[in-house]
């Protein structure tokens, strides 16, 4: 006679209690599904080494992982979430976290923050962890953004040293353009790029608390504020020191007049480095984004990457087990180096590279803040809308107060304030 399933099971239960042994479901303690997303050869393999490690510290966990392209990624983990989840999810801090929270996708990790010692490790990075007063994340890495400069164009120039205050900068572009060199290389088709510089301006001249309030759609686009930090990108533009045509250029494009000595300086996060030619390595310099005015707490943009457990997951026990594997200083290190990144972990050594040490310097030592980055610190819909006025205000500075009307509007409809 052929037993059913369920009659199976029983007997296996039986047979196994008579053995003084229990049984325990493969599918709660065998299997851990990992969607992962990737962008390029290098980055798979960092996140593949660290899954391998794992399986080696947990011979009894059967580790399925997904790799997938970031941008497919971002279009299918709302299916995911929704409907059958993996067990981890490598996403982003800050707002892009907090939307899956608000809707209970993400599991409420604060008890891991507490059993594993993050509050300590991770201290930079909770605020950017956290959803009114929770943890949903356990952060990986972040990276720091900041001026790329070409040591010997400086020196061409006769510009001594690194820019600190907005005047220097000032008089360095100046300098720049007299010797022929066009001060600011910017990848403006990719609009993300030019969030940076809104980020930086508004981050020097209001501060990281009105940005933030900003980003969450609490001060009119019409607000005087906001119209400086504009005015202000706007003298850069007026005085000829961004490249031309730069709406026509995405990242990999721009960076070949830095490459060649056709531009001075590019604002752009550190995870660029890893792929600079060896010919220009030794004169690739990087410095903090000035000073404006000194009154207002320095602020950095340093996004965070991070790992969490959706809410519908089937193996949460070993999914918190993985992160607790990862969320250590040997690990972060390991995926900061093959991330291109710096590792979250305030524990883990510092940096070798040169131009990584000094991000993870300067993000070490803010004291006004870590904002996650313009297009992740508010909802997608306003910050698509915003991106498209940066080009917009680019392409042509005169229609300013245009753009910023429509903007407003736009709040206002997404918003309801």
């Amino acid at each position: 006679m052929k037993l059913k399933p369920r009659k199976i099971l029983l007997a296996l239960a039986l047979a196994a209690v008579a053995a003084g042994t229990s049984v325990v479901s493969t599918a709660q303690a065998g299997t851990l599904a990992l969607n992962i997303a990737y962008k390029g050869a290098s980055q798979r393999a960092v996140w593949q080494q660290v899954v391998d490690e794992f399986k080696k510290a947990h011979p009894d966990v059967d580790v399925k992982v997904s790799f997938i392209d970031e941008e497919a990624y971002k279009v299918q983990l709302p299916g995911w979430l929704s409907t059958v989840a993996p067990d981890i999810v490598n996403w982003h801090d800050g707002e892009r976290m907090a939307y899956y929270a608000q809707r209970g996708l993400f599991d409420d990790l604060s008890g891991d923050w507490q059993k594993n010692g993050w509050n300590g490790m991770y201290a930079s990075t909770k605020e950017a962890s956290s959803y009114k007063g929770k943890q949903y994340a356990a952060p990986t890495v972040y990276y720091s953004w900041g001026m790329f400069y070409r040591k010997d164009l400086f020196e061409k120039a006769g510009i001594k040293g690194e820019p600190k205050t907005w005047d220097e900068f000032l008089d360095a572009s100046k300098k720049l353009k007299a010797a022929g060199i066009t001060p600011i290389a910017v990848a403006g088709r990719d609009a993300w790029t030019l969030a940076g510089w809104f980020d930086y301006l508004d981050l020097r001249l209001n501060g990281n608390a009105f940005h933030q309030k900003l980003m969450a759609g609490e001060i009119p686009y019409t607000d005087p504020r906001v119209k400086k930090v504009y005015t202000t990108w706007k003298q850069l533009i007026d005085d000829g020191y961004f490249i031309n045509n730069s709406l026509s250029y995405d990242l990999d494009a721009v960076q070949p007049f830095l490459f060649q000595g056709k531009a001075g300086m590019m604002l752009m996060g550190t995870f660029i480095a890893a792929g600079f030619p060896d010919n220009v390595k030794s004169q690739m310099g990087y410095f903090q984004f000035p000073i404006i005015d000194s009154k207002v707490p320095t602020a950095e943009d340093g996004p965070v990457e991070s790992l969490h457990i959706p809410s519908k997951a089937k193996n949460k026990t070993d999914a918190h087990t993985f992160l607790a594997f990862v969320a250590t200083p040997e690990i972060g290190e390991q995926l900061a180096k093959g991330l291109g990144s710096l590792s979250a972990n305030s524990k883990s050594p510092e940096p070798e590279e040169p131009i990584s040490k000094i991000g993870f310097q300067i993000l070490s030592n803010t004291k006004g803040g870590i904002a996650q980055f313009y297009d992740r610190d508010m909802t997608k819909e306003m910050a698509d809308e915003g991106m498209k006025g940066m080009q917009q205000f680019v392409s042509d500075p005169s229609k300013l107060d245009d753009i910023l009307a429509q903007l407003e509007q736009t709040r206002q409809r997404i918003y309801k304030k």
